[in-house]
């Protein structure tokens, strides 16, 4: 994930601030010294970490930081401030036009991911309640219509297009198709080129003057790391864009376009593709951000992929299951099946407060697709009665879905742990039982549960 080598480096010096009871500015300085190194290896612009840490170092310095009783915990909410404010402090939301549709102009070098992501873009609006309708403006890239409407098919969203004919032709009769179809939101999937050329630029100039965009969005590569700021650089000096689309956040770029683009152009980044499916695109938040990239959770992200892969209904079945004490095998599979619409188990974690110091979790993702299929081998009698699974039946379960004996017995402990758990939180006097538990500092047994499959 970006920013892990970035957040273990900070937490690492952070750590040993707290090591120390008052701090002097000798303190200080090493501690900046420390962030300077780390945001330089996580390929910040250098002058963005010069004028960075000069602020940081600032503000550190005074005397209300340096005589107070908890001066660590005062630099990290200074450091916290000052990122949030170097991606642009708040998120910014795409201008929606008060007349006629709103028209998005995606802009980018080849292989950016333009047309996927301008397609997840389409799709979150769509979830919000517009009509999009996606225009194939690329007639240079091979197969670029073509996977636009792949795309556009999958996520049920219309694409206009007219070949290999004129851009500036072909984003004039989108735009006019979107009003004729009462489609509220045009996308306009424009060409790239390897490297920025003036006949690319005109090109796209000439698209914007003849539909005049609501939004110009630059779409650039965060694995490209200070590549993509200079790209964004130079797109703004052309097209004077308004904001940016930050792609490939969930692979191991070291993270540093995100926090210099804004700084470096000024304008804000609004949305982040977080993996290669088409629902994994977000709006980004710089305070959000800060508190991933300094360990400190994102929990506010976490609630709203959590309402989204919700089922609202099966939510309140399994309240009043619950409530009757009664949690099946079935329960469990659906509880997994909504667990994996959130994303994998690491970015899951990695939202979470309090998890930057564990990082040596080892997950694996492929174990919850194994406990899927024990449990989709098993009669639905024996999902539900799960104590009627003898050793025949694990040897049958066993041979229907590839997996050892031993695997399922290592479910059917997890299963009755979380059970008897279960059975404490909602019985009677469940509310005593759990302030008792919290004087105790927790759960009993939570660590031979195991957490989920994979944990």
């Amino acid at each position: 994930m970006a920013f892990e080598g970035l957040t273990e480096k900070l937490s690492a010096a952070f750590k040993r601030l707290r090591g120390k009871g008052r701090l002097t500015q000798a303190d200080v300085k090493e501690a900046m010294r420390e962030i300077r190194m780390a945001l330089l290896e996580a390929d910040v612009s250098y002058k963005v970490v010069k004028d960075f840490t000069a602020r940081v170092t600032e503000r550190c310095i005074g005397s209300d930081v340096l005589e107070s009783l908890t001066p660590a915990q005062m630099i990290v909410k200074i450091v916290n401030e000052e990122l949030t404010a170097l991606m642009g402090s708040e998120n910014q939301r795409i201008t929606i036009s008060p007349k006629g549709p709103t028209v998005v102009m995606l802009v980018g070098l080849q292989g950016a991911g333009k047309t996927t992501n301008g397609a997840k873009l389409a799709g979150l609006f769509k979830k919000q309640g517009k009509r999009p309708l996606l225009v194939a403006c690329d007639v240079y890239r091979p197969a670029a219509i073509r996977q636009l409407q792949i795309v556009g098919a999958q996520l049920d969203i219309p694409v206009f297009q007219m070949g290999q004919t004129d851009p500036v032709d072909i984003a004039k009769a989108g735009v006019r198709h979107a009003v004729q179809h009462g489609n509220d939101m045009v996308f306009l999937d424009t060409a790239g080129r390897l490297h920025i050329d003036e006949t690319l630029m005109q090109e796209l100039q000439a698209i914007k003057a003849a539909v005049q965009p609501s939004e110009i969005l630059l779409v650039v590569d965060a694995m490209t790391g200070q590549d993509a700021v200079n790209a964004a650089q130079s797109f703004h000096e052309w097209l004077d864009i308004d904001g940016v689309m930050l792609t490939k956040l969930d692979g191991d770029a070291r993270g540093g376009a995100a926090l210099s683009v804004k700084a470096v152009t000024g304008k804000p980044i609004k949305f982040v593709g977080t993996g290669e499916k088409l629902d994994q695109i977000e709006p980004f938040h710089p305070e959000r951000m800060a508190s991933r990239i300094l360990g400190m959770g994102d929990v506010l992200s976490l609630i709203e992929k959590a309402e989204q892969a919700l089922d609202q209904k099966k939510a309140a079945e399994m309240e009043q299951r619950l409530r009757q004490n009664k949690f099946t095998l079935t329960d469990f599979y659906d509880q997994l099946q909504q667990l994996k619409g959130m994303g994998s188990m690491q970015d899951i974690l990695a939202m979470m407060p309090g998890m930057s110091g564990m990082r040596d979790i080892q997950v694996d993702e492929k174990a919850m697709g194994r406990t899927e299929a024990i449990i989709q081998s098993m009669t639905p009698y024996e999902r539900d009665n799960p104590n009627c699974l003898g050793s025949s039946r694990k040897k049958r379960i066993a041979a229907g879905c590839g997996q050892r004996v031993e695997d399922i017995n290592r479910l059917l402990k997890q299963f009755n742990t979380m059970q008897s758990l279960i059975r404490q939180m909602s019985g009677p006097g469940a509310s005593k039982k759990m302030k008792r538990l919290q004087k105790k500092g927790g759960f009993p047994n939570l660590n031979g549960m195991g957490g989920f499959p994979g944990m």
